[in-house]
C-alpha cells in the first residue's frame, strides 16, 4: 500500500517550489532595499517603483514589499551593487551582478565558484568591453555586442557554472556573450 498517502508526495513538491520561491524573494528583497535607500523611501521614485513592479511580477506579498522598504529606510548595514568580470570556459566573457553587504565575502565566494570550474576573475574592463549597458523597465542590463562561439562541452560547463553562481544569495544576474 505504499504510495497512497498524497501528502507524502505533495510535501516533496511543495518543498522544492518553496525553496525556489524563497531564493527569488530574497534576491528581490535585497534589490528593493538598495533602491529604497537610494530613493530615501520615496515609493514614487522610478528605481523603487520598478523594483516593486518586479516583486509583484513574481507574486511577492505586499506585506513583504512594505517590510523591505521599511527596513531599508532604517539606518543599518549598507548594501552595495558590485559587478564582477570573469572569463568562463572557452574564453566566454561574463559579467556577474551582485548585491551584497560584505564585499570581501562575496568576492571570495565568486572566486571559489569560478576556480572550481576552471575560471577566474578578470580585471576591470577586461570582459565588460564585450557588453553594452542597457536601461530597461527591469533595471540595468548587460547585453553582449560581441559574441563568442564555443563547443558543446564548453557550453555545458558554462551552464553548470552559471547555475552555481545564481544559487549564491548575493548574485543577482549573470550575463555571458556565448552564442
Amino acid at each position: 500500500m505504499s504510495g497512497h498517502n498524497k501528502w507524502a508526495q505533495i510535501k516533496h513538491k511543495k518543498a522544492i517550489t518553496d525553496s525556489k520561491k524563497s531564493k527569488i524573494f530574497s534576491k528581490i528583497v535585497r534589490f528593493i532595499g538598495v533602491e529604497a535607500r537610494l530613493a530615501k523611501g520615496d515609493v514614487n521614485a522610478p528605481g523603487l517603483r520598478s523594483a516593486i513592479e518586479k516583486a509583484r511580477n513574481v507574486n511577492m506579498p505586499s506585506e513583504n514589499i512594505e517590510r523591505a522598504i521599511k527596513k531599508a529606510s532604517e539606518p543599518s548595514s549598507q548594501m552595495e551593487s558590485i559587478a564582477y568580470e570573469a572569463y568562463g570556459p572557452g574564453g566566454i566573457a561574463m559579467v556577474i551582478e551582485t548585491l551584497t553587504d560584505s564585499r570581501n565575502r562575496t568576492a571570495q565566494d565568486i572566486k571559489h565558484l569560478l576556480s572550481k570550474h576552471g575560471s577566474a576573475l578578470a580585471g576591470i574592463g577586461s570582459a565588460s568591453w564585450a557588453f553594452n549597458k542597457k536601461i530597461t523597465v527591469e533595471g540595468l542590463r548587460w547585453e553582449p555586442h560581441t559574441f563568442s562561439s564555443t563547443s558543446d562541452s564548453d557550453l555545458e560547463l558554462l551552464e553548470k557554472l552559471v547555475d552555481e553562481l545564481e544559487e549564491n544569495d548575493d548574485v543577482q544576474d549573470v550575463y555571458t556573450n556565448a552564442e
